[in-house]
């Protein structure tokens, strides 16, 4: 009989068994070592790791007697508060990813020839060396669309010359051929998969150079110029407001510890691209659409008190995945409000309009106001719970037609504007390699000879 790769033995359940009895580290022992686990206080802030100028997040305000309290959440990347950013290039009519990329990357606002002659470059750049979609993509298709970006990644490194080169002149070329050609990485995995695994015809699109980043995230993903402007512009909006978030983020840290050891930059963004793929980071808003979806097959949602009933559920691991979690309710950082949230949110009102989804956008309005009340009623919280950015992105992904395997893709679509930078400031700056020290609480054992034990 032939072997099964993925087949876990009886004799490997009885190491995972032996493993788990013998390797436990209790809770109260981090109380015990003053070890703050998770990097994070008992008020959820981060322990300070590093100096950043790329990105600073505000959740707490300073009153006259030294006291810290919370105010609603503000985001800055490079001192720009993104919301000015924002409505600047909406009020203009522009598209922003170009240019909060520009920002993140070369740490000021650029002119009209600036923005121009960068959002050129990524235009000029948006290609992929001849024949890697069919080796790295075609055929060796897979069903996460994050591990083949990863892969693809760092099959890049084997087609760049100086694929070893530090400096920040040939890491910031890098750096802009990544930003160019993560859409065309996620959508060509994405057909792939359609294709090897769900039985669907295969569609290839090539990119346009003139397009923006969103304009052809949809022009690939739908096979042609099959979106409105309005669809266009909110997906950019997303792809600004997930670009970069305080530095202190676990894909954000990953990059500054991979490249403080020297490492090429293909190297760094495959180890962004392993965190970012795990749920408790990249993929919340998959579970907030998929709580929704299972919300609407359990009760009335048209009965306001059946919502309320089922979310107290959540809280008491008695529906969905009984994880305990209203998903999108609550951040590390923000608890009066998280700001791009509140963007978004005014987003996705838009967009229901026009996608004739009121209903849709009117049940998550309806869970933003019940959540944090029912949280704070049944839960001992430090500070307050809003709703967060994965609230209303994936409504937003959902009203454009997007479907679930392509969310987190996005989110990396976006978040290598912002790995980028963070690179290069490591390289500019730090010098050392990132070691931190971790307590060990085991005690010595005497070795005992094999044929004795």
């Amino acid at each position: 009989m032939e072997k099964r790769y993925s087949d876990i033995t009886p004799y490997i359940h009885e190491l995972a068994d032996m493993s788990n009895s013998n390797h436990l580290i209790e809770p109260a022992m981090y109380e015990k070592h003053h070890v703050q686990r998770g990097l994070r206080d008992i008020n959820g802030n981060g322990v300070v790791a590093g100096l950043t100028e790329i990105s600073c997040i505000k959740a707490k305000e300073t009153l006259p007697d030294g006291t810290k309290v919370p105010c609603d959440g503000q985001l800055f990347y490079r001192g720009v508060n993104v919301r000015d950013l924002v409505n600047g290039f909406m009020k203009d009519g522009r598209y922003g990813f170009e240019e909060a990329a520009y920002l993140l990357l070369m740490g000021e606002l650029p002119s009209q020839e600036r923005l121009t002659a960068f959002s050129r470059a990524l235009g000029e750049y948006r290609s992929l060396p001849s024949s890697f979609v069919r080796d790295m993509i075609l055929k060796a298709p897979g069903r996460d669309m994050m591990n083949i970006i990863s892969r693809c990644v760092l099959a890049l490194y084997t087609y760049d010359d100086q694929p070893d080169d530090i400096s920040v002149p040939n890491v910031l070329r890098q750096s802009l051929q990544l930003i160019a050609n993560f859409p065309l990485l996620a959508v060509y995995s994405y057909q792939a998969y359609l294709y090897y695994h769900n039985n669907r015809s295969l569609y290839i699109q090539m990119p346009k150079p003139e397009l923006s980043t969103a304009e052809n995230l949809l022009h690939l993903m739908r096979g042609g110029d099959k979106y409105t402007e309005l669809e266009a512009r909110i997906l950019d909006l997303a792809l600004v407001l997930h670009a970069e978030h305080g530095g202190g983020n676990n894909s954000s840290f990953t990059m500054h510890v991979v490249t403080s050891s020297g490492t090429d930059t293909y190297s760094a963004v495959a180890a962004a691209l392993g965190s970012l793929r795990g749920p408790r980071h990249g993929g919340a808003n998959i579970k907030v659409v998929r709580m929704f979806d299972d919300m609407k097959q359990s009760v009335d949602i048209r009965d306001k008190g059946a919502i309320k009933d089922y979310l107290v559920k959540l809280l008491r691991k008695e529906a969905f995945d009984r994880s305990g979690l209203i998903y999108g309710m609550g951040h590390a950082v923000y608890s009066k409000s998280d700001p791009r949230a509140d963007i978004l949110r005014s987003a996705a009102k838009s967009l229901s309009v026009e996608e004739n989804l009121p209903e849709e956008y009117e049940l998550y309005e309806t869970v933003a106001e019940l959540a944090p009340q029912i949280i704070a009623e049944t839960r001992k919280i430090y500070k307050g719970v809003s709703a967060n950015v994965d609230f209303y992105s994936g409504l937003v992904y959902r009203m454009l037609g997007i479907p679930d395997e392509m969310f987190t893709p996005i989110f990396a679509i976006a978040r290598i504007a912002g790995w980028s930078a963070h690179r290069i400031e490591e390289i500019q700056c730090a010098g050392k390699i990132i070691r931190p020290g971790y307590t060990s609480v085991k005690d010595a054992v005497d070795y005992v000879p094999l044929e004795a034990r």
